[in-house]
């Protein structure tokens, strides 16, 4: 199954979100991630799973490469996954807000998390290999 990891990096910080209803022990802490679509490029899904999952426009920095992730025990599945850097297009940005899907994919229930920014150094806290490619991040011009 082919999945988009995006960092969407600001000021030398990454954009995560944990989950306002499942404990964080169950699901931890993310990044915006998700399935690329038929026929769709990796990048365009990477700004589309951001867009979706914390209503921020970004663009592309960089392609990080691709990792394999095994999700046993929770699913039988192995995932390619492809990582992207992203810069927000937003200037003017909340340090804490709420974002969600209400009709999440597959059918599931209604999903609330909260969005924040922390510091890249306190990036090990992603949960499910999200982090495999924290190590590529390399600062731009509009982050430093």
């Amino acid at each position: 199954m082919r999945k988009v990891v995006g960092y969407v990096v600001r000021n030398c910080r990454l954009l995560v979100f944990s989950h306002d209803d499942i404990p964080l022990e169950v699901v931890g802490v993310q990044v915006p991630a998700g399935t690329i679509e038929d026929g769709e490029l990796p990048e365009v899904a990477a700004v589309r799973e951001v867009l979706e999952e914390t209503n921020l426009q970004t663009r592309v920095v960089r392609a990080l490469g691709v990792e394999l992730y095994d999700v046993w025990p929770s699913k039988p599945e192995i995932h390619e996954r492809h990582f992207y850097q992203l810069a927000t297009l937003d200037a003017d940005l909340k340090e804490r807000w709420s974002a969600g899907e209400p009709s999440p994919s597959g059918d599931g229930p209604p999903q609330r998390w909260t969005c924040r920014w922390i510091p890249l150094e306190q990036a090990h806290v992603l949960c499910a290999g999200l982090g495999a490619r924290l190590g590529h991040i390399a600062p731009t011009s509009t982050d430093a």
